[in-house]
Parts: C-alpha cells; structure tokens; sequence
C-alpha cells in the first residue's frame, strides 16, 4: 500500500473510531424521531438474499409510521429503486465501500449527513461486519443500534472489540444457522420480536418466457472462476445437444473472458450480452431464460429469486453459507463442486497457485461433473 493510501486510512481509522463517541454525546440534546435505517453495503448476491425482509420491516407493527431509509452499495442500487423502493423514504448508495477507507473528507460528510437524519433506529444485519459499516452505524448516534456479535472475517479483531461498543444490542446467532437468508431470517425476528414467515428469496417479475440458456463464466474475484477452458468445452457440448440459442453474459469487468470464448464458438450460434444488459433488465433476462449456468455469483441468487433453473460451479470458501441452498427451499441451484477438507477456509486458500489459477476447490470441479448436472435440463 503506498504511503499516501497508509496516511488516508489513518485519518479514516480516527474518524471511524473516535467520531461515533462525539456525536453520541452531542445527540443526548435532541429527541429522537420515528427514523429506521438499514445499513446493507455488500455485493448483489447478498441483497438478493436480504431484501425481502425490507418489506416485512415496513409492514411491521413495531415501526408502524416510521421513515425507513437503506444505506446501500452503488452496485445494486437499480434493483433497490425499482423492487423496493416503495417500502423506502430515501435510499445512500456508496461506490465501493471498500474505497472509503482512503477517503477521510467523504467519510466526514457522510457522517455529519447521517447524524443529521436523527435516527431512532439502526439496523446492520451483516452477520461478518466490517469496521466501515460498524464506524457508519456509529455516526448516526441512533438510541438503537443492533447487529450481530458477528465475527473477524472481514474486520481486524483490535478494531471489533472497540466498534462493539457502538451498538446498543448484539444478537448471538444460533451455531445451526448458516445459510446467509436464514441468518437474516434470525436477525429481523430479532428485531421485530415475532416470527417471520418467508421461507425464501425471490423477485416478482410476472409472466416468464422461459426460453434460452444463458451462462455467466465470470466472477467477481477472478480466482473463484471455473477456467475459461472448460466453459468453452461446456458449451461445445451443448450446441451439439440443444438448439437452444446461448447467450454470455456478466458484466465489463469479464469482457476478457467472454471474448476469449466468442472467438472460439461457432458464429451465429452464441450472443455477447457482456457489459450490456444493465442490473434490472439482467434481472428480466435471467427470468426469462431456460437455464442459468454460472460461478458463484449474483446471477446464481438471482436465478433462485425468479425461480429459474441454475447451475453453480461451487468452491468451498463458504459452503453452505451462500450455496448449496438448504434442501427445504425450492428452486434452488444445482452445485457442482469437489468437496474437499479444506472447506469452509472463508477464501484464505492454504494451497500455493498461480496468480492466474483459480482455486484449487474450484479447478477440481470437472467438466464431465457440470455437463451431467447440465444434461438433465436439456
């Protein structure tokens, strides 16, 4: 990290930690307002899976006549804004929370607009909290703050143990629950001190076409990709098999992949839907298709939200957590993976690779093992 970044993140750290403490003291002079806001800043994948408790919140007895706001990632904000923006008053969308870190000035005017709010209640149902959503929370001085006790994956332990103090409640989650959509299942229970029937994600787009088969061979970290090679071989295989047309399909940042696999199959038969189809319509498009074949990415958790058949090329930095889906739901994607005992290592792989190698949980998923997986749709 250069050094300029070093001296930012230390201006950031400060603000984070010592800030939440000052405003706290300040917000003992005014009277709380009936204001709920949700913090949710991570990836697609994980609103998919959270989202639908917006409405439930909403709807709910304990913040009957409260303005609810989400504080939510830039990435996802299309599908915020057109599925749930009814159940919001007013949306914070951050670019790349992970960017914050190294800008001290924009954390301080966040936090002066968040304090401002004059929330009564916070919400942060991450279970693997981060120092900037904890620091976030703490800004806004709300009398509730709640979140999880949560764990030191995505956080520095020396900095957990201080933001712990920022909220005024930390839930234990039961060591049975794993499954990020039954975690959150537990969270908003917590919070609303009821029951909450919904058994499963999902995304109300009406009547479906079910037509084509479209195949997502990128990831957001290009390590959790099943190799160019064997998606180009999958394919092959299914031309020969299925009249289907084909589309690729991801976003810019997988335009590499997509090429390499467009200049290899036959013209005409395949489309290159990469870094064209914005998040709703990829929404409508995942929704209207036949079959979904796909990394462990959003269009995988988008798929089971339409119910649209998918198949996941699974490794195993977080089995169980956001894939294979508990048996008890349905619709839910078929994995294809190689289980391993390194399972579960939250993506701190022990094996030595090539920058350019995927995981080795991933490598070991074989073609013959997703083409078995894809026959059974075609």
């Amino acid at each position: 990290m250069p050094r300029k970044n070093r001296n930012l993140f230390r201006i950031t750290r400060f603000l984070l930690l010592e800030l939440p403490g000052l405003l706290k003291f300040l917000a003992k002079l005014r009277a709380g307002r009936p204001r709920l806001l949700i913090i949710k800043t991570d990836a697609i994948g994980d609103y998919i899976l959270f989202r639908n408790f917006i409405e439930l919140i909403a709807a709910s007895e304990k913040f009957k006549g409260y303005q609810i706001d989400l504080l939510g990632n830039k990435l996802w904000e299309d599908i915020a804004l057109k599925h749930d923006g009814k159940f919001l008053a007013g949306c914070i969308f951050v670019a790349n929370p992970d960017d914050l870190y190294y800008s001290p000035i924009q954390i301080f005017k966040l936090s002066i607009k968040l304090f401002r709010k004059n929330y009564q209640t916070v919400l942060q149902p991450a279970f693997s909290r981060t120092f900037m959503n904890d620091g976030l929370a703490g800004f806004t001085a709300a009398k509730n703050i709640i979140g999880f006790e949560g764990d030191t994956e995505r956080m520095d332990a020396r900095h957990k143990s201080k933001t712990d103090k920022f909220y005024t409640q930390l839930l234990a989650l039961p060591k049975d629950i794993t499954f990020e959509f039954d975690r959150s299942k537990f969270f908003v229970e917590q919070v609303l001190e009821r029951q909450v029937v919904l058994g499963q994600p999902f995304i109300d787009i009406g009547d479906k076409k079910r037509d084509g088969i479209i195949i997502f061979p990128g990831a957001g970290v290009s390590k959790r990709r099943w190799e160019a090679e064997k998606f180009l071989a999958l394919i092959k295989l299914v031309l020969k098999q299925s009249e289907a047309q084909i589309s690729i399909a991801g976003s810019a940042n997988e335009a590499e992949t997509a090429n390499y696999l467009m200049e290899r199959l036959p013209a005409g038969r395949v489309n290159n839907l990469t870094g064209k189809t914005p998040l709703t319509e990829l929404i409508e498009l995942i929704g209207n298709a036949a079959l979904i074949i796909s990394n462990e990415t959003s269009a995988i958790h988008i798929a089971a939200a339409v119910k649209t058949p998918s198949i996941c090329v699974l490794g195993g930095g977080h089995f169980g957590r956001f894939a294979p889906y508990p048996f008890s739901m349905e619709d839910s994607p078929v994995c294809a993976y190689e289980k391993m005992d390194c399972y579960n290592c939250n993506w701190n792989c022990i094996y030595e690779m090539e920058d350019t190698d995927p995981f080795p949980c991933i490598a070991a998923v074989t073609l013959e093992k997703v083409w078995a997986d894809v026959q059974q749709y075609l």
